[in-house]
């Protein structure tokens, strides 16, 4: 098979689709792999490095996906990237459609076999190739969390951690999954006083048991989290609901409960957003302000780290990449139902239900 990795041109989209390590895989296994020049470049990876290992370098993204079987990438297409998606191409990478009608019709219209990594689900319901981005967004969340609460940043000038005789940040995580995990660990180790919200009850009790003292769990509910929130200095909204745009846990209305600069972090924006006042976001201008409470929803968290985000996310994936490209998507789905579970839309019909019901557009199931 032919595979294609382009360089993302999302903004400030630092993350490339394959590391070398991966494309050395695959074409030991006989495929050929072409890169877009640069492609790596942010991430640490050269034009001579995946030229060792075998990959063919192209000068332009429309010779990359003009010449590709399958396209493997770190973030959805965006609009210029729409005219050069073939019929029957498949694209591998984060698709995020229950957030994005435009990107979900150009993608019907395109005919392209759509597979999205965050909805590929293990019969545990973990998300394999969600997880490591999950994990450095999380992470993430709460060092950027910390750094616009300070006054120059828009925020109420206070140190996560607090000193000898000043008490430390109040941070609010509303979700206890990966995300959520990681953000109160790293809140947690800065010294900060961290709640943890879910509505699954063995879960909080997991999550009492592993987490530090200074991390304390809730049960997730509009009435405790309005209670917390005129004593939260960061909260961070991790919800996911796999495929579905995410509930918006705090309201417009709710703003007013928070003192001025009071930091809002919205992991979920990919999904839509888990704060009804999120709007995306990028790493050039992060945030905004409504009603005295800052903002942040950058939609590519893990672009600002692209060396450790690219090697996490191609150690997940590449098993899948090479089962495709070994297979054939048709194949290599009827054999892994996990992998079948990331087809999103495939040539022209949509076939994932949540994203389907999102936009009332008609669902069909798929035979292998």
């Amino acid at each position: 098979m032919i595979i294609g990795v382009p360089k993302e041109i999302k903004n400030n989209e630092n993350r490339v689709g394959m590391t070398p390590a991966g494309v050395a895989e695959l074409v030991k296994k006989g495929h050929t792999v072409y890169i877009q020049t640069n492609a790596g470049a942010n991430s640490g990876f050269t034009d001579d490095v995946y030229q060792a290992v075998g990959a063919k370098i192209l000068p332009s993204i429309d010779e990359v996906y003009a010449i590709a079987d399958m396209i493997v990438k770190v973030k959805e297409p965006i609009e210029p990237e729409y005219k050069l998606i073939k019929k029957g191409q498949v694209v591998f990478t984060y698709f995020h459609f229950a957030a994005d009608r435009v990107l979900t019709e150009a993608m019907i219209e395109s005919g392209a076999v759509c597979i999205a990594y965050e909805t590929v689900e293990k019969e545990d319901r973990s998300l394999p190739l969600l997880t490591p981005m999950s994990e450095v967004a999380g992470r993430m969340a709460t060092q950027v969390g910390a750094h616009f609460l300070e006054k120059p940043q828009g925020g109420k000038g206070k140190l996560m951690g607090g000193v000898t005789g000043v008490r430390p940040a109040r941070v609010l995580v509303l979700g206890g999954g990966i995300v959520g995990t990681n953000a109160a660990q790293i809140a947690a180790g800065m010294g900060a006083e961290v709640m943890i919200t879910d509505i699954n009850l063995a879960r909080l009790r997991y999550l009492s048991e592993i987490m530090p003292k200074n991390v304390k769990t809730l049960y997730s509910s509009m009435h405790n989290i309005v209670t917390e929130l005129p004593n939260i200095d960061l909260v961070i909204g991790s919800v996911l609901i796999p495929g579905d745009k995410a509930p918006h846990l705090i309201t417009r209305d709710m703003l007013k409960l928070m003192k001025p600069g009071t930091v809002l972090v919205d992991v979920a924006i990919d999904q839509g957003g888990c704060f009804e006042t999120s709007h995306p976001t990028t790493h050039s201008d992060p945030t905004y302000i409504i009603d005295g409470i800052v903002h942040y929803a950058v939609a590519n968290i893990p672009g600002a780290v692209p060396f450790t985000s690219t090697m996490a996310l191609t150690n997940a994936t590449l098993p899948y990449t090479v089962a495709l490209a070994n297979k054939g998507w048709k194949q290599a789905c009827k054999e892994d139902p996990s992998l079948a579970l990331g087809l999103n839309i495939v040539e022209g019909k949509v076939t994932y239900k949540a994203v389907a019901d999102v936009f009332g557009l008609k669902y069909e199931t798929i035979e292998l």
